[in-house]
């Protein structure tokens, strides 16, 4: 028997509205919320949640001494589209290159990895 279920993912960064906007272009949706915390709801009514986050450092990718704490796979139907368009919208590619491979690793402005993936 579960204890809790999952409410939202929350993702530090030093500008939450900045930072939903990058992924309500990725993922589509709605931002909601005031300085320090806000909300993208998801159309499927899934969400992300940005906070702000005084003196934030990113984290390093790869970097086996230190974690990248988590990353978001995201789901694509054509990689080199979804490239095109992350990158647009202001993504940094982490590691590309491998155009063989499934997937591919991208930072978001802020900082944090993620992927996109046709699996």
């Amino acid at each position: 028997m579960a204890v809790a279920e999952l409410g939202v993912v929350v993702l530090d960064c030093p500008d939450p509205h900045a930072l939903a906007g990058f992924y309500a272009g990725v993922l589509g949706g709605t931002v909601e919320g005031e300085d320090d915390w806000v909300d993208l709801k998801l159309p499927d009514g899934k969400a992300l949640a940005f906070q702000a986050a005084p003196g934030f450092v990113p984290p390093k990718w790869p970097a086996p001494d230190h974690s990248q704490q988590f990353h978001l796979d995201l789901d694509v139907k054509d990689l080199d589209a979804a490239e095109k368009a992350v990158l647009e919208l202001g993504a940094k590619p982490l590691d590309t290159e491998d155009r063989e491979r499934t997937f591919r690793v991208y930072a978001d402005p802020a900082g944090h990895p993620f992927c996109l993936c046709a699996c």
